[in-house]
């Protein structure tokens, strides 16, 4: 693990490309398709910490209302677990792939979890936790199949947390781990399970499958959605950055919304 893989989205980002044609004009029936979508940094504006996200309220009536129209073929695809997806969301529920993958949910008022994935070795999580003391400002997240060092409060420790984590995986060469960057955050988890895998999954069951996947995603964990697409004839879109492979590209998450928002009104432009 070197510092190149911290917050850094130059590997996966195109120049300039130009897309032929609008998010809009590329989107199948709302009956057609389903609906997969990022929340932090896609739908949600990023916050100096992950409890202080807002959801705008014409957003929250917008899901809801495309979780109706695509007749509940509509998920919310997060690193963060569904536990904090329901919170933040509250009172509403949405269909999800939590955890980068470790769980899901296929209806909103399912209120069974399924879950892929183990809980960290608690001393690996108890090494790994101290990091946090390496500075003031570093949030520690425990999501118990993983854990996040949230640095947005002190961009300049960065560095000696990617550093600190390659040292500990330097001693368990053999761990089953996997080391995700994000912006401002390093999140640790268990190997085999990713949000393309959880996409994977969620498309074989009713009411997604047969339908034509639409995702839509900001970060370097959203890669592996986006590689899956192609070969499931879907469509990705990325936000923020202008990643290769996608199909299309908003500037931020108030244009996702504007964009969520005109699919329910039917507007074609």
């Amino acid at each position: 693990m070197t510092q190149t893989l911290a917050n850094t989205d130059t590997a996966a980002e195109a120049k300039s490309p130009t897309y032929e044609r609008t998010p809009t004009e590329l989107m199948p029936a709302l009956g057609d398709c389903a609906l997969l979508l990022d929340i932090d940094g896609t739908l949600l504006d990023m916050a100096p910490t992950p409890r202080e996200v807002w959801v705008p309220p014409e957003l929250a009536t917008a899901l809801g209302r495309l979780l109706q129209l695509t007749n509940g073929a509509l998920a919310l695809v997060s690193g963060r677990s569904i536990n904090d997806i329901d919170l933040i969301f509250a009172p509403m529920q949405f269909p999800a792939v939590g955890g980068h993958g470790a769980e899901m949910r296929l209806t909103p008022d399912n209120e069974s979890v399924a879950s892929h994935a183990p809980p960290l070795d608690k001393e690996l999580k108890r090494r790994l936790a101290a990091i946090a003391k390496l500075s003031p400002g570093i949030l520690l997240e425990d999501k118990g199949y993983s854990l996040a060092l949230h640095y947005r409060l002190a961009p300049h420790a960065e560095k000696a947390i990617y550093d600190a984590v390659s040292a500990i995986r330097a001693d368990l060469p053999n761990a089953p781990i996997e080391v995700l960057p994000g912006k401002f955050v390093c999140e640790i988890k268990h190997a085999g399970f990713t949000k393309a895998t959880g996409v994977i999954e969620l498309m074989t069951h009713a009411p997604f499958t047969g339908r034509r996947p639409v995702f839509l995603g900001d970060d370097v964990t959203d890669e592996s959605v986006f590689a899956i697409m192609p070969g499931m004839k879907g469509l990705a879109f990325s936000v923020g950055r202008h990643a290769l492979g996608v199909d299309g590209h908003f500037s931020d998450p108030d244009e996702v919304r504007a964009w969520l928002v005109k699919l329910v009104a039917g507007v074609k432009s």
